[in-house]
């Protein structure tokens, strides 16, 4: 299994970072309206850049004038298990202290997303 880390961002607009970590970097989005907690509910994510591993237990203060200014906490942290793994399509079970269960990630074009939660079996 591998880690997965989801930071409360206080930047500009507050978001939630949501980030995977694969192929030896953090693969990551910017959820808007936070992760769905419940089945049937879509939240866009934003592709962003990939962050380095180490950035997967930051929390704090991203000083004024940089990249992400604002207060980072982490909200919600675990493993998580690869399910399926297409271009346009991530599947995953999420084991997190706030988040459990199975997840989907699904390409809807350029870098938009949306993460959702797939009805419990």
């Amino acid at each position: 299994m591998s880690r997965f880390v989801i930071q409360r961002h206080h930047a500009t607009r507050l978001h939630y970072d949501f980030r995977l970590e694969m192929e030896g970097v953090l693969k990551s989005w910017a959820v808007p309206k936070g992760p769905p907690t419940g089945s049937g509910i879509r939240r866009l994510a934003v592709q962003v850049d990939d962050h380095p591993v180490s950035h997967i237990d930051f929390e704090g203060d991203i000083a004024e004038g940089l990249y992400g200014a604002g207060k980072v906490e982490i909200w919600d942290r675990g493993k998580y298990e690869l399910q399926q793994k297409e271009p346009d399509l991530l599947t995953f079970a999420l084991h997190g202290s706030r988040l459990q269960g199975e997840y989907a990630l699904v390409h809807t074009g350029a870098r938009n997303w949306l993460l959702l939660k797939r009805k419990e079996q």
